[in-house]
Parts: C-alpha cells; sequence; structure tokens
C-alpha cells in the first residue's frame, strides 16, 4: 500500500512548550512532523492544537485529491465541508481504507463516537497495519469507556513501538478506568522516568495515587504538575478536592493570578474558581466562596447546556409504564444471580460511605462506578440525540423473557473484569442508575439495590460546590439541581409504591447519628451477616474513585451533616425548585 507511505522528512520538530506555534521547519508536506507535533500537543493537554497537527498530518498521508482537501477542511475545522467531501469520495470507493479513516475522524470531532467508533473498526479491518487507524479506534474507544477493548488496541500499538509515549499514555489511561490501579501508577511512573516534565502525566499519576490511597505522594505530584504548569486549573482542583489539603497565601496568589489571565482555557478556569472556593470556604468566608463557586458553575453550564424537562418527562414515562401489574407479568425473569449490589440516588448523598461499609465485609468486594448499565439502556433506546426521543423505556414492553434474561447476563459479563477478589457479591455505584431502578428489577431481579439519600440542601449545595468531570450537567444550576433532586424522588416513591421493600434506603443523617443500626439495617436488607469490621470501614485499605475519597478513610464526622447551613442565605433557588421535597424529607412528598 504505497499510499501510506510517509514523505521524506528534511527538518524534525524543535522543542516544544504548550503555547507554541507549529515550528516553521515542520512544513505541512511533512506527515511524520506533524505527527510528532500533534503527539506532543495532545500530551500538553492541547486538544484542539493536536487536532489541527493530526489533520496536516492526514493531508499528508492521503493521495486522492478530495481527501488532501477533506483533511484541510478538517483543520480549519469546517467539519461539514468535510463530511461531504469524504461521503462523495465513499459513494464511489466505498472500500477506500484511508477515506474510511477521514470520516471516522470527521465524525470523532462532531461528537459522533458510535459513527466513529464503526467507521475506524472498517477502516482497522483493510488497513490493519497502519498505527495512526488503530490509535484513532483506541482513542474512541478509550472516550466511549470500551476500556477492554482500548487496552488491548494500546499493546497491540506499543508491541510496534513501545518507545511512543502516546501509546504508553493510553495504557496508562486504559488501566486506569479499568480499575487496575497499581499497574497504571506504575504504567505513569514509567512514563515520568522518561519523560519528567510532562504536567498532565505528573496529574494523572496523581489521580491514580489518590485513588490507591497514597495521599502525601498524590500530594507532591499534584504539586509537581504546577510547578510544571502554575495555571492547570485540573490539578488545583484535583488538590482541593482531596478535601484534606488547605492552601497558603502562596497557593491564593497563584491561583489568583491564573485565574486573571485572559487566555486561559474555560477548563481550566471553572477548575480553578473551584478550587478557590474551596480555599475561601476553609477561611470562612462564605460569601466569597459562594461566588466563587457560582462563577465555577456558570462557566460549565455555558460549556454543557441542560434541558431539565429531559429527565422529568423519562420519570413521567417510566412512571407510566412499570407498574405493579407490569412487574408481575414479568415475575421470574431476568438473570437470577444475586451477585450485584447497586448502590444509586444522587451524588454527594453518602452513596460513597455506603460502599465503603459494604466493600469491608468478607462476602462483597467494591468495584466503582460501572457504566454498564446506562450503555445498556442507551442501546435500548436506540440512535436518540435526546432522553424524550429515545425507545428507552418504552422499549422494555416489548421484550422477551430470553431478552430479559440476556441483558442481566450482558451487564454481569461486562462486570465481571472489574471483580478481582472472588466474593460472592460485587457494588455497583453509579448514583445516576436511579433512573434505572426498573431495568435493573426487570434484568437483575434478585440484585440488591441501595438508595442513599441525604437531605435535599445538604445534598444539593454539596453538589454546587462539587466539579464534576463527566456526566452530571444538571449539577451546574441551584434550580436544575433541585428540579433533578425532585425527579430522583418522584421515581423513588414510584418503586416504593409498586415494589414494596425492593429499595433499601439510607438516610445519611441517621447512619451518621447512629453508624452500628444502620450497619446492622444495610447488612440484613442485603441477606449478609453482621461483621464488626463494616463499621471500621476506614481501615478498609482499597481503592476509592469518588470525590469521597479521602473522607471515607476517616471515621464519620456529624459536623459534615450540617455544613450546609453556613450557606443557606444563597440556598433560596435550590429551595424553590424543592418545593414539597424539602418540607417532606426523609420521606417523599404525598401525591
Amino acid at each position: 500500500m504505497s499510499d501510506w507511505k510517509m514523505r521524506p522528512i528534511r527538518v524534525g520538530v524543535g522543542s516544544f512548550t504548550p503555547a507554541a506555534k507549529p515550528a516553521p521547519a515542520a512544513e505541512p508536506s511533512e506527515a511524520r512532523s506533524w505527527r510528532t507535533l500533534g503527539d506532543q500537543r495532545r500530551l500538553a493537554g492541547d486538544v484542539r492544537g493536536a487536532d489541527v497537527a493530526y489533520a496536516r498530518f492526514m493531508a499528508a498521508v492521503v493521495r486522492a485529491p478530495e481527501l488532501v482537501a477533506a483533511a484541510e477542511a478538517m483543520a480549519a475545522e469546517r467539519f461539514a465541508d468535510a463530511y461531504a467531501l469524504l461521503q462523495r469520495a465513499l459513494a464511489q470507493r466505498p472500500s477506500d481504507a484511508q477515506a474510511l479513516w477521514l470520516m471516522g475522524e470527521v465524525a470523532t470531532r462532531m461528537g459522533r463516537l458510535p459513527d466513529a467508533e464503526r467507521l475506524l473498526a472498517q477502516a482497522l479491518g483493510m488497513a490493519p497495519d497502519q498505527s495512526p487507524i488503530r490509535y484513532a479506534y483506541a482513542m474512541v474507544l478509550n472516550w466511549r469507556h470500551r476500556n477492554v477493548e482500548a487496552l488491548a488496541e494500546a499493546e497491540r500499538l506499543l508491541q510496534a513501538e513501545p518507545a511512543n509515549v502516546v501509546y504508553q499514555h493510553l495504557r496508562a489511561s486504559s488501566l486506569f478506568r479499568l480499575g487496575e490501579d497499581d499497574e497504571a501508577a506504575n504504567a505513569y511512573a514509567a512514563v515520568l522516568e522518561t519523560h519528567p516534565d510532562q504536567a498532565l502525566t505528573w496529574m494523572s499519576y496523581g489521580h491514580t495515587l489518590k485513588t490507591i490511597g497514597r495521599h502525601d505522594e498524590a500530594v507532591a505530584a499534584y504539586r509537581r504538575s504546577l510547578e510544571l504548569d502554575p495555571k492547570l486549573g485540573e490539578a488545583w482542583w484535583s488538590l482541593a478536592n482531596l478535601k484534606t489539603v488547605r492552601f497558603g497565601p502562596d497557593d491564593l496568589e497563584a491561583m489568583e493570578a491564573a485565574a486573571r489571565r485572559d487566555d486561559l482555557p474555560s477548563p481550566d478556569r471553572l477548575q480553578l474558581h473551584f478550587a478557590l472556593g474551596k480555599a475561601r470556604e476553609d477561611a470562612r468566608d462564605d460569601a466569597a466562596a459562594f461566588a466563587q463557586y457560582e462563577k465555577g458553575n456558570a462557566v460549565q453550564r455555558a460549556r454543557q447546556p441542560y434541558e431539565a424537562d429531559e429527565p422529568t418527562a423519562q420519570v413521567r414515562r417510566t412512571r407510566a409504564l412499570l407498574n405493579r401489574a407490569f412487574f408481575a407479568a414479568r415475575a421470574g425473569q431476568g438473570s437470577p444471580r444475586p451477585d450485584p449490589i447497586f448502590v444509586l440516588g444522587m451524588p454527594r448523598a453518602g452513596s460513597t460511605l455506603v460502599e465503603q461499609i459494604l466493600a469491608s465485609h468478607s462476602a462483597v468486594e467494591g468495584t466503582q462506578e460501572l457504566p454498564h448499565l446506562p450503555a445498556l439502556a442507551a442501546r435500548l433506546g436506540g440512535r436518540a440525540q435526546r432522553e424524550s426521543e429515545s425507545a428507552y423505556p418504552d422499549v422494555l414492553a416489548a421484550l422477551s423473557p430470553a431478552e430479559l434474561a440476556a441483558l442481566g447476563e450482558e451487564y454481569l459479563a461486562r462486570s465481571e473484569r472489574h471483580r478481582r477478589l472472588g466474593r460472592p457479591h460485587f457494588i455497583d455505584k453509579l448514583p445516576n442508575n436511579w433512573i434505572h431502578t426498573g431495568l435493573i428489577h426487570l434484568i437483575l431481579p434478585n440484585a440488591k439495590i441501595v438508595d442513599a439519600r441525604r437531605h435535599p440542601l445538604g445534598c444539593g449545595f454539596s453538589i454546587f460546590k462539587q466539579h464534576f468531570a463527566t456526566g452530571q450537567a444538571f449539577a451546574y444550576d441551584l434550580t436544575d439541581i433541585g428540579r433533578y433532586y425532585s425527579d430522583y424522588v418522584e421515581l423513588m416513591a414510584h418503586f416504593d409504591a409498586e415494589l414494596p421493600g425492593r429499595v433499601h434506603r439510607v438516610i445519611y443523617e441517621r447512619m451518621v447519628a447512629d453508624p452500628e443500626t444502620e450497619v446492622r439495617r444495610l447488612l440484613d436488607y442485603c441477606g449478609l451477616p453482621f461483621e464488626p469490621g463494616c463499621l471500621k470501614f476506614y481501615e478498609n485499605d482499597r481503592a476509592v474513585r469518588t470525590a469521597s475519597s479521602e473522607q471515607v478513610r476517616r471515621p464519620i464526622f456529624t459536623d459534615a451533616a450540617e455544613h450546609w447551613r453556613r450557606f443557606e442565605p444563597w440556598l433560596d433557588p435550590l429551595k424553590a425548585a424543592l418545593g414539597p421535597v424539602l418540607d417532606a424529607y426523609p420521606d417523599a412528598p404525598s401525591e
């Protein structure tokens, strides 16, 4: 396949810094130079710069004039033009690996990841020896949480180029996503041995160290990343998110200086605001802290649009379909295995505490927030851009007993990769699974479902001051938080009525006030004998991935339950959106 050969390189890429422009020596015709520059920009966190450099690399590699034009359009971020050119090319040559590759890259840049995966898989099938296609495919797998497959692709890439630092990063990231935390830490450490000046690598290394409980080393890794790049908002927020770090005057000066920069990317800016909010809160300057949280939330809200009517509509559709008669007609269907314990509810409601208590039992393994149940629901829903356009949950009515059982077995098979201890039960602690409570019951009728619930103002404010990396688009406006909390309470009350006793509820304030009574109730529901170790959950050294990772390594402190009261003067929008849910807590309002 001579079309894939690199053109001769006369001059290589010089020294690189995150803010650097393409070096004059790296002319667009020099494919390897553009690819190297793209790799360097990706390592530096310059996503847009990496995309441009990779598009220039594609333009230098391909030969057909319409493919060169499509790559140039990608470099100019004219994705619709690139898409049209590639559609015409594929209409004439549907088996053109280069055209499929470029179309997959366009789909990736347009956010159409399922299409990108399909196109890149086709291209790779036709040109399996081409590492640029394999790397693009592996990255899409990584973004789609197909972590087992992404790891396999990373390892195949490294067989060909063992010293390629981008492939090493992909492997480390995949290991971390799979919960292979110690191996991931070792992988990042190996990268840093040869590339010690990569700020993002130090930050990723810090994430893995935090997860496995190496607190002091995590702090040092985050600090090192900030020495290399003081404007790195995620590193500042990662320090703040440890909950145990107190920022000093020099830290405040550095954060505020970074926040004043006109060229600061919005992801860094919003995380700096959240970190500054934490610093002001620790100093008991609550008005200034709340102002910083408001600024951070405003930036994220603009970046991540959210339609509050969508979950409300899905709750109403779910209630209309999944009633007592519906469940009775399907009794005994699904997979009978009792392995999973789902801990669900609102974020920041104590689910990590519940998980840590259960994972301290000899019969239970803690895993992480698994993406598998939402993935099954999304597949059932079809190719819908909005929840209101999805076939889910209505499609559940058409599923046969065999299909329900197969879905349950598929969920268990996907989760098996995260189980390492050979214990009878494992925990899936994805809070947002509350919307899928009915699906859980249908496909896994013997799984346990634990609803972790916290006072709506305490929970709501804790969400508002927490920056979530992904998946919580409702979390950046107090009114949206209140509506989402109300939707959650409404649906869980529905299941309490239609499936009495199916869901066990843990009220955070009761757990804090009387841990032994609540732990015994929880274990009884799960069919587990009491073990004293569950009360000493903070001695469990298992990896913990959530924002509460450091808090659950310490005994329960009762003052956390009332912390929100300091900020009550600013919570009126949240109160208004909660309505009767606030007054009825810890019960649901009567209809």
